[in-house]
C-alpha cells in the first residue's frame, strides 16, 4: 500500500532536512581536521566575531595567535580556551597585543607575530571601527584614526605576512570587511572610505601573490549585531520610506557565530570572495552597477525627508 499522496511533500521535506543536517555535519567534522596544526592568527580575537573564530580554530586544532588591545582580556579568552581542553588535541594559544590605532608600533608587533611560530598560514584581518556622522562633523583626526583602524593596519600586517608566505609558496589571508566597502550609505563617509580602500587593495594583493600559491579571500557582511556601539555616534535623522527599508536592510544583522562560520568555510574552501548580506543589500549592489542613477535617488531623497522631517519637529 502506497503512501498517501497528502504524505508525500511533508516526507520529502524532512528528508531533505536530514541528509541537509548530516551534510552540515560532515562539513564541520572536516573543517576541525583542515586547519589543524595551521598557525592562525586572529587580528582582534577580543571582539564578537574573533571569539568565536577563536573558538572555532581552537577546537580545529590550529596554533592560534590571538591579538587584540586589551591584555586582559586576551587572557581571559586564554583562560576560556585553555580550561578543560585536551593538550593532545589543541594547542595552548599565544598572545600579542595589537592596536592598529597606534601604527607606530606595527614593526614590533608584526615581529613579535612571526617570533611566535616563525611564520603564518592564515591571517585573519577582522578589526574595525565604525562610526555614523554626517560628513560636516567628522574631524580629519577621526578620519586617519579609522583609515589606520579599517585599512593602514590590516594592509601593514598583511604586508608583514607576506615574505614568509611567498618563500613557503603558501598562505591564506582573509579580510573581514563590510558591504559598506562595496555600497556607502549616506552618514558613514569615513567608514565607508576605509572599508572602499581595504576592499581594493586586498583585491589588488589577490591578483599579485596568486602566482605564489597564496590565497587572499574577502567577506563583505552587513552590521554585526552583536559588536560594540560605534565609538563616536552622532544624532542623525533617520530616513523613511524606500530609503527607510533600504537601510534597515543594509544594517540588519549578522550573528558573530554565523560570521566565524563562514570564516571558517572560507578557510577550508578557500572561497576568493563572500558576500553574507540579505537580498535587500544584494539588490542595492546590482542597482549601484546596473542603475547607480536610481539607487543614488533613492539614498537622496531618504535624506532629504529626514532633514525636513527634522526641521518640522
Amino acid at each position: 500500500m502506497g503512501l498517501p499522496s497528502v504524505m508525500v511533500l511533508p516526507l520529502l521535506i524532512v528528508v531533505a532536512a536530514g541528509i541537509y543536517y548530516i551534510y552540515n555535519e560532515v562539513l564541520q567534522f572536516m573543517s576541525k581536521s583542515l586547519v589543524r596544526n595551521k598557525v592562525v592568527v586572529i587580528s582582534d580575537a577580543v571582539s564578537g566575531v574573533g571569539t568565536e573564530c577563536a573558538q572555532l580554530f581552537h577546537k580545529g586544532g590550529a596554533r592560534l595567535i590571538l591579538c587584540g588591545t586589551s591584555w586582559d582580556k586576551l587572557e581571559s579568552l586564554y583562560d576560556s580556551l585553555t580550561t578543560d581542553a585536551d593538550p593532545r588535541e589543541t594547542f595552548a594559544p599565544k598572545l600579542v597585543i595589537l592596536d592598529f590605532s597606534d601604527m607606530d608600533s606595527m614593526e614590533d608587533v608584526v615581529a613579535e607575530v612571526m617570533e611566535c611560530y616563525g611564520y603564518v598560514d592564515v591571517l585573519i584581518c577582522n578589526s574595525s571601527m565604525k562610526l555614523k556622522a554626517p560628513v560636516q562633523s567628522v574631524t580629519l583626526e577621526l578620519d586617519r584614526n579609522i583609515m589606520d583602524i579599517n585599512y593602514f593596519g590590516p594592509s601593514t600586517l598583511a604586508k608583514g605576512t607576506l615574505p614568509t608566505m611567498i618563500s613557503r609558496r603558501s598562505g591564506h589571508i582573509v579580510l573581514v570587511n563590510s558591504i559598506q566597502g562595496r555600497l556607502a550609505v549616506p552618514f558613514r563617509s569615513s567608514y565607508a572610505a576605509s572599508k572602499h580602500a581595504a576592499q581594493a587593495f586586498f583585491d589588488c594583493l589577490r591578483a599579485e601573490v596568486e602566482e605564489y600559491g597564496i590565497v587572499v579571500s574577502t567577506i563583505s557582511h552587513t552590521f554585526i549585531n552583536a559588536s560594540d556601539p560605534p565609538q563616536v555616534e552622532e544624532p542623525v535623522p533617520k530616513p523613511n520610506a524606500l530609503a527607510a527599508f533600504i537601510a534597515s536592510q543594509l544594517t540588519h544583522g549578522v550573528r558573530p557565530s554565523v560570521l566565524a562560520n563562514e570564516i571558517m568555510q572560507t578557510v577550508n574552501r578557500k572561497r576568493k570572495e563572500v558576500v553574507l548580506a540579505h537580498p535587500i543589500p544584494r539588490v542595492a549592489l546590482y542597482l549601484r552597477s546596473l542603475l547607480p542613477p536610481f539607487l543614488f535617488a533613492v539614498l537622496a531623497a531618504g535624506v532629504k525627508d529626514s532633514v525636513l522631517a527634522e526641521q518640522m519637529q
